[in-house]
């Protein structure tokens, strides 16, 4: 579970930056004609690199508290990152305003994943 975590983390970091990247110079013609969209893709990738982080903390939190929390924890963080920052990197380039209805659902899962990872820290 740890080199499982550990990829995803790294692999989520590797296209996080690759988002940024891509919105800070792919798309600057883009956000110069829908500025209001700028905030929402800068969301999308905070929350992207935040996760990728949180999967790493994953990782190491398998070797310290084995049981079914941890590794749930990390499920729910990359379904977190499919859901929330992919519907907003979708709504961004494809300006379908109904894509937001599926970006709560990745935050809901963020946060169920901070929080079995709260419950198995404390559990030990």
């Amino acid at each position: 579970m740890e080199r499982l975590f550990f990829a995803a983390g790294a692999l989520a970091a590797l296209l996080g930056v690759a988002a940024g990247a891509f919105g800070a110079h792919g798309l600057r013609a883009f956000f110069a004609a829908h500025p209001e969209l700028r905030g929402t893709y800068e969301t999308a990738v905070i929350y992207h690199l935040v996760h990728a982080l949180g999967l790493l903390g994953v990782a190491w939190g398998t070797t310290r508290w084995p049981g079914p929390l941890v590794p749930w924890a990390g499920y729910l963080f990359i379904a977190g990152i499919l859901l929330f920052s992919g519907s907003l990197y979708l709504l961004v380039l494809s300006q379908v305003r109904a894509l937001s209805t599926i970006t709560p659902l990745g935050g809901l899962a963020f946060l169920a994943g901070w929080a079995l990872l709260a419950l198995a820290a404390w559990r030990g």
